[in-house]
This record gives C-alpha cells, sequence and structure tokens, in this order.
C-alpha cells in the first residue's frame, strides 16, 4: 500500500515535470502541486499509524488514527 501511494506521487510529479517542460497554464501545475501536497499528508498519515499502532493497543488504532490525521492535517 505505501509503495503504491509512493509510486503515485513519483507520477504526479513527473507530471509536473512534463507540464512545466511544455509550459502549461500556472494555475494546472499549481492545482498539481496541491495534489501532491495532500498526497504527501496521506502518506505521512498512513506512515504514522502503521508506526503507532505497532506499539498501541488495537482498540485504540481508530482514535489514534483520528488524531494523526488532526495533526498531518493542520
Amino acid at each position: 500500500m505505501l509503495n503504491q501511494r509512493i509510486n503515485r506521487i513519483v507520477g504526479q510529479l513527473k507530471g509536473i515535470q512534463r507540464m512545466i517542460d511544455e509550459k502549461r497554464d500556472c494555475q494546472e501545475i499549481l492545482q498539481q502541486i496541491s495534489a501532491i501536497k495532500k498526497a504527501i499528508d496521506g502518506l505521512s498519515k498512513e506512515i504514522a499509524v502503521t508506526s503507532i499502532n505497532e506499539y498501541a493497543s488495537s482498540n485504540d488504532s481508530l482514535k489514534i488514527a483520528q488524531v494523526i490525521a488532526r495533526v498531518v492535517n493542520l
């Protein structure tokens, strides 16, 4: 799952590189950058939740995911 997210982000970055080479509209490029930021936030959250859940009880996993989502979205 993590590798899929990373591969998607890499693909998005390559897409931005192509857009810049093609001298695409600034707004389009910035929109793609925003999408990458959100994808990286999702990746960060998934890594943090997975790591913390290794040490927490399974009963707390949903609450941990919610707290991390709030922190990542600050």
